[in-house]
């Protein structure tokens, strides 16, 4: 059930471990590198809840999720095929937007899947076995380009303009695995019909574990729309005329666009009151504000935690190779050399997060869930932190261990916390929904780490490592503010 995550993964190693050196390659400066890395974020935020939604009301001879799952592999293998060829920066731009939406499409699904498939008590279990798959997949992904040159004598630099053989092959391979590891799961793997999920759970199911069932009238969308349409017009306005980042930009519009998503809410209302009768768009929004709480207090714990791990992603190469390598030349051996060895450090978090997967569920039966992310977000954060006070690069694995903790618990605990506060018949399009608190802080890390860095940083891209770790250990702290009963305390 769980294994298609390491070909997913792969794809998603690869992606977080290169894209950022083939932008820099294709002539990125290094304070472009957030703004590019937009497309990431921005197609998770649109795609999840959308996907979500259609799984939760698909149900045809290949199943539920596992539709998806399909669609979502081959689009995925077709664009890691074409990613490496991109002759030019916006093009790898674009294809980012494409690979990101494509691993979306396969990868919401599959957390629904645990949740459909697995009673309450096994869950965490179920989640952690798939951060364990995400983390053998991502150690080899992530370390392909290091043995492709390091074993195989493949080049890892490239003329000016063009991606390293080392970074392109390992795309090609990363392709096969993840469309073989995902078709693995769809044709071994067995889902419930929602007939059986409904004996199994009971309609009275639907509403229990604090679901809020309240109805939002028209008026308070209508209200909400005027609100948020004009805090993005004063907060574009301002950007506009005092000459801010235009990075900015990315916050100030998606804070207008919540307005008219709210303002179709109201006149769909107002022209009939039944929400079934009012489609996909409208349902993501109205599950949006009818959220049980536990779930808004875990959208904190996550806001902290996916800033943290954005930081790390898009400024770790160029920390790396900069801080403990000394070169910012893109054509450069020192250059390449510490983006290798990055992808080696990605990979070796990613393995001990394979080994944490294992000792979670173990942890969470001795101390409790919530105390288990806590000593698992600290030992991340303070990894991250520590970069800044190793000088020797071959020693940064060290931090990892840490790092990788984090990165498993990230990947199953809040999930497991989670699935137990959802109405089955909806756990799709919630665990799209949560997505949003996944992409939110991506996006404001966009926006703000490049003018954190300029304004007090000199441009230093360590600081933003640094910067990711500060916010992993407030990510610790925040899950003992979610509230739980005694049961869910459990999963």
């Amino acid at each position: 059930m769980c294994f298609g995550f390491l070909g997913i993964q792969f794809g998603f190693a690869l992606q977080n471990a290169n894209v950022s050196r083939i932008f820099q390659t294709l002539g990125a400066d290094i304070d472009e590198i957030p703004i590019l890395w937009i497309a990431a974020p921005l197609t998770g935020l649109i795609v999840q809840p959308i996907i979500g939604y259609m799984s939760d009301n698909t149900w045809n001879s290949l199943g539920r999720r596992r539709p998806y799952f399909l669609i979502g592999a081959i689009c995925t293998t077709l664009s890691l095929f074409i990613m490496p060829h991109s002759p030019t920066l916006w093009i790898a731009a674009g294809m980012l937007w494409i690979m990101d939406a494509s691993i979306n499409i396969a990868m919401e699904p599959f957390r629904a899947f645990v949740g459909d498939n697995l009673p309450k008590n096994q869950r965490t279990q179920g989640y952690a076995m798939q951060s364990f798959f995400i983390g053998i997949g991502a150690v080899i992904a992530s370390s392909l380009p290091y043995i492709l040159t390091n074993y195989f004598d493949v080049a890892n630099t490239a003329p000016a303009g063009e991606i390293a053989d080392s970074v392109t092959y390992s795309f090609y391979f990363g392709a096969v695995v993840l469309f073989l590891a995902v078709g693995w799961t769809i044709i071994s793997s067995k889902e419930y019909s929602p007939e059986e999920l409904e004996a199994f759970n009971g309609k009275a199911h639907e509403n229990a574990n604090g679901h809020n069932t309240q109805k939002r009238s028209a008026q308070q969308y209508q209200t909400g729309a005027m609100i948020w349409m004009a805090i993005g017009a004063i907060f574009t306005a301002a950007i506009f005329t005092q000459g801010l980042e235009q990075e900015l930009y990315i916050l100030s519009i998606g804070i207008f666009a919540f307005g008219p998503l709210q303002l179709f809410c109201s006149l769909k209302l107002k022209k009939d009151t039944n929400a079934d009768n009012h489609g996909l768009a409208f349902n993501v929004v109205n599950d949006l504000f009818h959220m049980p709480k536990a779930m808004r207090q875990l959208a904190v714990v996550q806001f902290f935690a996916w800033f943290a791990l954005f930081a790390m992603w898009i400024y770790t190469t160029a920390a790396v190779t900069s801080f403990h390598y000394g070169s910012t030349d893109v054509l450069s051996k020192a250059y390449n050399d510490g983006a290798d060895w990055v992808g080696i450090l990605f990979a070796s978090y990613n393995g001990f997060a394979a080994v944490a997967a294992v000792i979670i569920p173990f942890l969470a039966k001795a101390v409790g869930i919530k105390f288990t992310h806590t000593i698992n977000m600290f030992l991340g954060g303070f990894g991250l932190i520590s970069f800044y006070f190793i000088t020797d690069p071959s020693l940064l694995w060290l931090p990892m261990i840490g790092v990788g903790f984090a990165w498993a618990s990230i990947l199953s605990v809040p999930y497991a916390m989670l699935s137990g506060v959802l109405p089955p018949n909806k756990m799709g399009v919630y665990m799209g929904i949560f997505n949003f608190f996944i992409v939110i802080p991506q996006l404001l890390a966009a926006s703000v780490l490049g003018l954190l860095l300029k304004l007090f940083f000199q441009g230093q891209p360590i600081y933003a490592v640094v910067l990711g770790g500060v916010f992993m250990l407030i990510s610790g702290i925040a899950v003992h503010f979610v509230q739980q009963s005694p049961e869910q305390e459990q999963v």
